[in-house]
């Protein structure tokens, strides 16, 4: 049986002229990505006043949109362009680790937010001993390395698989889809692929939703000035939770249900949906709903012209 090394994008065959559509749609979706973060990340560090954890922990978000989509964006502009659709075994492993640690990294933000925004509500007078800025470092970088070195992991187990397929049925590389292609017995592969899931998904999604559940008991019991402000500040963070759940859980269903019958092009938009919509929608959202984040961008953009 052949072991292959090299991998075949098979969704860029026959595109035709519409490859050059997709091309350009694609290209302006990453340039706005690449804008709208790096205006977030600008105005959280040029502003003193945002130099809270609150704002640090969405300028992460930022960042890891842009590490995320940068594994993904210029590698399928230059398939859409390019006659060829091959990628190396090594450049696939990397590119999937760079995806699926952003995918990972999202959801550990996400849970330093809900944590940032149970301290600041539940103990609002000691809120500022409690997360302070070297704290707020320490969980930043303990939760972000953690995915890493678990994926790092996964990675070098599918290393160690001899692959008997070379047809990848998406347009990035994405490391179940690799995994299925092996010959070999991949139950070691799977059982530690649902460990990191436990680890990097469902453990955060349920602190997360502890947090919350916790955050509206204490505004229910609070005056309404008291909750207007708290649902201010956690609105935004339960939409941009809410909305990469539901393209994380679109990408899990459309790779593990094999018999799914839908269209094809249906089928990839939902794949990419993760990659796609939240690196966008994320800084609008905060950017719309928080006013010193917004100011601060206006500014800046007053300043640029």
């Amino acid at each position: 049986m052949e072991n292959y090394t090299n991998f075949n994008f098979m969704l860029f065959e026959n595109l035709g002229y519409i490859r050059y559509a997709l091309f350009s749609l694609g290209f302006i979706l990453y340039i706005s990505i690449i804008l709208f973060n790096v205006l977030i990340m600008l105005a959280v560090l040029l502003e003193r006043t945002l130099h809270q954890p609150v704002y640090i922990l969405i300028s992460c978000l930022s960042i890891n949109s842009l590490f995320g989509t940068a594994g993904f964006f210029p590698r399928v502009l230059t398939d859409l362009l390019s006659e060829t659709h091959s990628i190396s075994r090594e450049a696939c492993f990397s590119q999937s680790f760079v995806i699926f640690t952003y995918a990972a990294n999202e959801y550990l933000i996400l849970m330093l937010m809900a944590f940032d925004r149970y301290v600041a509500i539940s103990k609002p007078l000691h809120y500022h001993g409690i997360v302070t800025l070297r704290f707020l470092g320490l969980l930043i970088v303990i939760h972000l390395t953690s995915p890493m070195i678990l994926l790092g992991v996964a990675g070098l187990l599918t290393t160690k698989l001899k692959m008997c397929g070379n047809k990848l049925f998406k347009v990035y590389c994405h490391s179940y889809e690799i995994v299925k292609l092996s010959c070999d017995n991949i139950a070691i592969n799977n059982a530690f692929g649902l460990f990191i899931l436990i680890i990097t998904t469902i453990i955060p999604l349920s602190l997360i939703s502890f947090s919350y559940v916790k955050i509206l008991v204490i505004c229910q019991k609070s005056s309404a000035q008291f909750k207007g402000k708290a649902f201010q500040t956690c609105i935004p963070h339960i939409v941009v939770l809410l909305n990469f759940t539901i393209a994380v859980m679109c990408d899990i269903t459309l790779s593990r249900v094999v018999n799914l019958q839908i269209p094809i092009g249906l089928s990839v938009f939902l794949s990419l949906e993760f990659l796609i919509i939240p690196p966008i929608l994320n800084p609008l959202i905060y950017a719309f709903n928080l006013p010193d984040i917004r100011k601060k961008i206006i500014s800046l953009i007053k300043t640029f012209r």
